[in-house]
């Protein structure tokens, strides 16, 4: 069965993964609120409700050391026409990346 998070479950479990790594930092939430510019006020109810700006969550990112984790789990994955594609890929080959992501395109073009 796959679990799907609605938006609500989604805004509660980042709220939750943030107070994780806030709490295995060894800060509290004043701490965290000061060094990142975000009010304690907004850091607590984003703990209790998952509700925050997108400039303050990234703040808050930042503090943790999280930001680039959080982008790099954002960008797209690459996509393989074959297996072939796939490890060559794996063993460093760079053209095999550039094959697939023109491999790729071409489905997109034609679709």
């Amino acid at each position: 069965m796959i679990a799907i998070l609605t938006p609500k479950d989604s805004f509660l479990e980042l709220s939750r993964l943030l107070r994780e790594h806030r709490i295995a930092r060894n800060l509290t939430q004043a701490e965290l609120a000061d060094r990142s510019g975000v009010s304690v006020a907004v850091l607590r109810k984003f703990e209790q409700t998952g509700k925050i700006s997108l400039e303050s969550f990234i703040k808050l990112t930042f503090v943790l050391g999280l930001t680039e984790r959080l982008i790099k789990a954002l960008q797209p994955q690459t996509q393989f026409a074959s297996m072939d594609e796939l490890l060559k890929a794996s063993e460093g080959d760079k053209p095999a990346l550039k094959t697939a992501q023109r491999s790729r395109k071409k489905k997109v073009s034609h679709d």
